[in-house]
C-alpha cells in the first residue's frame, strides 16, 4: 500500500497516498500564501517553501468531506519522530498568523510546517531541513477544529 516516490530534491521513503492531500479551500489559500510571502528571506526557508510550492503542482486536491482524517492539513496536531536521532515532537501545524512556539504551534511557512502538510500518518519522509537532511515519520495526526477563517485571510 506505501509507495517510493522520488521528487524533486527530496525522496518520499514511505508514502500512503502517493502524493499531497490538501484540501480544495486550504490547498487555494496555501498558494496564496506562498506567492505573497515571496518564499521567506532565509534561504534555506525559501528552498524548503520552493520545494513544498513543486509538490502543490501534483498535489491531490479534494472536497472537506473527501479529506482523510490521517492526513495534515491547518489545525492538525501531529507527533514526528526524527530517524536520525530518535527524539518525537508533537507539534499543532496553524496558518502564519497563529504561529506560538512557546505552545508548539508551528506556521506552514517554516521549514517543518512544509515538510509536513498533506503528508499523513505513518509516512516517511526525507527533508532537507536548514540543519541538513532528515528523515522523520509521521507518527500520529490528530485533527483539531479545521480553521473556517481562512477565506477571510485573504
Amino acid at each position: 500500500m506505501y509507495k517510493e516516490v522520488y521528487s524533486h530534491k527530496k525522496k518520499y521513503v514511505e508514502m500512503k497516498y502517493g502524493s499531497l492531500i490538501l484540501e480544495k479551500r486550504e490547498y487555494v489559500y496555501l498558494k496564496r500564501i506562498l506567492n505573497i510571502s515571496g518564499y521567506a528571506e532565509n534561504h534555506e526557508t525559501r528552498k524548503c517553501l520552493m520545494k513544498l510550492s513543486e509538490e502543490l503542482k501534483t498535489a491531490h486536491i479534494v472536497d472537506e468531506e473527501e479529506m482523510p482524517e490521517d492526513v495534515i492539513r491547518f489545525n492538525t496536531m501531529v507527533t514526528v519522530e526524527v530517524l536520525n536521532s530518535g527524539l518525537q515532537r508533537t507539534l499543532q501545524l496553524v496558518i502564519p498568523i497563529e504561529r506560538d512556539l512557546a505552545k508548539n504551534k508551528i506556521s506552514v511557512l517554516t521549514p517543518m510546517g512544509s515538510a509536513l502538510i498533506g503528508y499523513s500518518k505513518d509516512d516517511t519522509i526525507e527533508w532537507d531541513f536548514p540543519n541538513g537532511t532528515q528523515k522523520i515519520r509521521i507518527v500520529e495526526v490528530t485533527q483539531q477544529e479545521t480553521f473556517s477563517g481562512i477565506d477571510m485571510i485573504i
